[in-house]
């Protein structure tokens, strides 16, 4: 099985790493095609007013000047364009993907590209207890539970346009209660957070982040991460609310 592994947190990042650990317990040929740079929420971007330079770092490790999008691409357009990916792994990334910050999140949407091109996807995930632990967080619970939640995914009949994303509790490895396959949450409140500061000349400068909540709908990601468990949603790109199709065709007549 020829695996390609991704993420948007950068090609040095330690998620990544232990992400390639992860993958060598299933398989030996191995590639690594990543962002050169960090490219937290990204999302599923492109890079279409400069161009891209890769710069390889081993054998079967690059690294692209561009968005987790463009790395998938460059991937499996040219650099594997001859042996495709049977399976495309995104992460780990630092930090949660969790109900609707998939939509912001350049580690699913790296899984998302690889599944618009035929692979089997999944993206990955560690979440973190608090804020501002930058390379400190610990990966533990991913190490440990990676290849169990793999192996099962990997084994079920292949599906298009479906990726999966999997979230790893901020818990030690021994107190997990298990693997949920649940749907994404919703936040219910506003958790979008504008730090202001002003730089040595004088001007003001502005940093977003996310605030935390509590909100943890019942039988939604954000429930089953908050119990200690290990979250497996599957995902599709195919954003058609179809339930709005007839009343907004009869709000034109039709």
């Amino acid at each position: 099985m020829r695996i390609l592994l991704t993420n948007d947190d950068g090609v040095h990042a330690p998620g990544l790493t232990v992400l390639e650990e992860i993958a060598r317990t299933l398989s030996d040929d191995i590639w690594i095609v990543a962002p050169s740079e960090e490219q937290s929420g990204a999302g599923h971007s492109l890079t279409l007013t400069r161009p891209l330079r890769v710069r390889r770092h081993g054998e079967k490790h690059f690294s692209v000047t561009g968005t987790p999008t463009d790395a998938v691409m460059m991937a499996v357009g040219h650099l594997m364009k001859d042996a495709r990916p049977d399976l495309i792994l995104s992460g780990v990334n630092r930090g949660a993907n969790l109900a609707e910050d998939v939509t912001y999140s350049g580690t699913v949407s790296a899984a998302m590209e690889g599944a618009i091109s035929g692979i089997r996807s999944i993206a990955l995930s560690q979440v973190y207890a608090r804020e501002g632990m930058g390379d400190a967080v610990p990966f533990a619970a991913a190490r440990a539970w990676g290849e169990r939640v793999l192996r099962p995914l990997i084994a079920m009949p292949a599906s298009r346009r479906l990726l999966f994303n999997v979230n790893f509790p901020a818990i030690d490895p021994a107190a997990m209660k298990g693997i949920r396959v649940v749907r994404q949450g919703f936040h219910d409140v506003d958790r979008t957070k504008i730090i202001q500061g002003t730089d040595p000349r004088g001007y003001d400068y502005y940093w977003f982040g996310l605030g935390t909540s509590d909100s943890v709908p019942e039988g939604s990601d954000l429930a089953a991460i908050a119990e200690g468990y290990v979250t497996v949603t599957p995902l599709h790109y195919d954003l058609t609310q179809d339930s709005a199709m007839a009343a907004t065709a009869a709000a034109f007549g039709g």
